[in-house]
């Protein structure tokens, strides 16, 4: 078998190197993309912001993190305040991350009280800009040396960068500059160092710097900004390996890794080299081959890497999820693999959702797949504000320009307008209830009858996927593949997807041996004792819980479970207690919700045959390898 290392680095560096022009004049940023002029190289185009509405439960997610979330932050006492006064010894807010998310929403939804937030955010933050540049929350003798002082800033950079991009405010772009300039001005070859004898690694000290710089070389194409990645920052040149539970210096820590990674991708595009590779290859592997990810997506513990499938405690951190559905997402852009795709479905519709109350207004920290789960307390810090991040951007996840064509990624209600060529324009318009059946209806509607593809992504899971164009001849789609349907397209032509949507039991792995997760299509259900009281199983343990032997015969569903989200599902499955019965009558008849439930407690279960269930499509036998 060939080395799936090699395979990867091998196909990563022909699409970057392909996309690389020899007569780079202008730069666009376009969600960490740089374009050469208008002319993009990727397999898989982003849509903008602004050309994207969505439906379904990730619309909803957007609107409660907007409505419910974010215009209810108290902004001025949590993040302006301590940027007006500069006197802190230390820490952050995470003003520029929520300077991030605010612009992306703004643009998004064109919503006026946003629109207003972010400009009170952006007039404020660039008014308490210092002589020297500085924008912060530190005292004068605090800067750059303490933490978490170049991390803040490089996202304040990021945020400004950011508000230039979508909205041209030069007064941004401005600052952003003057604000790169005092860290280049006031770096020391010793921070480093004094980060290492404190308690954490240099790379983790400074999280986000290096994809600053490049979205504002982007815009300015000033080349100081990448002589300092790489002289620096020393970006081109990192590479590290995987390093497993919290260690000294935090070495594992999967956001700091994975926004590296993003960088060295980045840099790539700019200065191919396949060193730039290494790290993100290390990681996907792990992610795909080496327990990396558990069933919902998330991975990691206490931020960091682990491989032993532990389902408890401080798990899956928020940015991490965040970071990863970026770097698939990345990655998808790149090579245009259904696998990333897949990987994106998976984690948004467990982890990331499940990481946010129903009503949108409170952010976890963790979130595990056994025991309870408890909201953070703050509105700053770095979980909340990189879900308000990451769920800005999933807009423009939906759907791609790809081949001279379109292509699908996420399956909601949402209509997406892509300007195919200066001549014609298509809309695309999805009808669905996904993921509560897999049936998709697409319309393609373009300004002029033209011919071009239409890509289709079929899950893994979706075995016995097949599609209709208006009606006609029934065709089998192949699952775990960008399905291509090409012909000549007139207005409301419309592709209908059906994915029958089976009950998947999936067999645990390591801690999880022995026990099965139950799927149904990309969502993952889990044990909440609430729903299930009166049977005696209030007292138990998370433990004997999952200790409960399920009859994979008797579950029925789904059924409509409105408690958690519009048109939510839940099942029921008959079991039995743990012991020595071995008759077929069943003790219990459990009610089943979706892993988003709040009170979800259990998501693996026993059955009486310890061997039962199939490997998980996604995480097993290198899939992501196969394509």
């Amino acid at each position: 078998m060939k080395n799936p290392l090699i395979l990867l680095s091998f196909s990563i560096t022909f699409f970057l190197m392909s996309s690389q022009s020899a007569n780079s004049s202008q730069h666009i940023y376009r969600e960490g993309v740089l374009e050469n002029d208008s002319i993009i190289h990727e397999v898989m185009v982003p849509v903008e912001l602004d050309n994207v509405t969505v439906g379904g439960e990730i619309g909803r997610r957007i609107d409660i993190t907007l409505n419910n979330n974010l215009l209810k932050l108290d902004i001025e006492k949590d993040f302006l305040a301590p940027c007006r006064e500069r006197n802190q010894p230390g820490g952050y807010v995470g003003l520029g991350k929520l300077i991030d998310a605010s612009v992306k929403l703004a643009y998004y939804s064109k919503n006026p009280k946003v629109l207003e937030l972010k400009q009170n955010l952006i007039n404020v933050v660039t008014k308490t800009q210092e002589e020297d540049g500085y924008i912060g929350m530190l005292k004068e003798d605090a800067r750059m040396w303490k933490l978490w002082d170049i991390h803040e800033m490089g996202y304040i950079v990021f945020g400004l960068v950011s508000d230039y991009r979508y909205f041209k405010n030069q007064q941004s772009l401005q600052s952003a500059v003057r604000l790169a300039n005092h860290i280049i001005q006031n770096w020391s070859i010793e921070m480093p160092e004094v980060w290492m004898k404190s308690q954490i690694s240099s790379h983790l000290a400074m999280i986000g710097l290096d994809r600053a710089f490049i979205a504002l070389y982007s815009q300015t194409s000033d080349p100081q900004y990448l002589n300092f990645l790489i002289t620096k920052l020393n970006v081109k040149d990192w590479d590290m390996d995987i390093v497993i539970g919290r260690q000294e210096k935090v070495e594992g820590h999967i956001y700091a890794y994975l926004t590296r990674c993003l960088a060295q991708l980045e840099l790539n595009r700019l200065k191919p080299d396949e060193k730039l590779l290494r790290s993100a290859t290390k990681a996907l592997t792990f992610l795909a081959e080496k327990e990396g990810t558990l069933i919902t997506g998330e991975t990691g513990q206490w931020e960091c890497w682990t491989n032993d499938q532990d389902g408890e405690h401080a798990l899956g951190e928020t940015c991490a999820t965040a970071y990863q559905i970026r770097f698939y997402e990345n990655l998808f852009r790149l090579k245009g693999n259904c696998w990333y795709g897949d990987m994106i479905e998976r984690t948004i519709y467990n982890a990331l959702f499940a990481a946010q109350s129903p009503d949108g207004r409170k952010i976890r920290y963790y979130t595990p797949l056994e025991g309870q789960r408890e909201y953070f307390d703050k509105d700053t810090y770095c979980c909340p504000n990189n879900y308000r991040r990451i769920i800005a951007e999933l807009p423009a996840m939906i759907c791609y320009q790809s081949d001279n064509g379109v292509a699908i990624n996420l399956y909601t209600p949402s209509t997406v307008k892509i300007n195919l060529s200066e001549a014609n324009t298509v809309l695309i318009k999805q009808v669905t209830d996904y993921p509560n059946s897999g049936v998709v209806k697409v319309v393609v509607s373009p300004s002029h009858t033209a011919s071009f593809p239409v890509s289709l992504r079929i899950p893994s899971w979706a075995k016995e996927a097949t599609l209709t164009v208006n009606n006609e001849k029934m065709l089998s789609a192949i699952s775990g593949s960008m399905f291509k349907v090409e012909r000549k397209w007139s207005v409301n032509d419309t592709i209908t997807l059906n994915m029958p949507m089976k009950w998947q039991f999936v067999k645990g792995r390591q801690r999880q041996a022995g026990r099965t997760a139950i799927m149904r299509g990309p969502v993952v259900y889990c044990l909440n004792p609430e729903l299930n009281k009166g049977m005696g199983i209030e007292k138990m343990s998370n433990h004997e819980l999952g200790s409960i032997r399920i009859d994979p015969n008797s579950i029925k569903g789904p059924f409509p479970d409105e408690r958690i989200r519009v048109h939510g599902t839940n099942c029921t499955i008959g079991a039995w207690k743990e012991g020595y019965g071995i008759d077929g009558k069943h003790d219990f008849e459990l009610t089943l919700s979706e892993f988003i439930d709040p009170q979800g407690t259990v998501s693996y279960f026993s059955t009486r045959n310890f061997e039962y269930g199939e490997d998980d499509e996604l995480l097993s036998k290198s899939k992501i390898f196969d394509k």
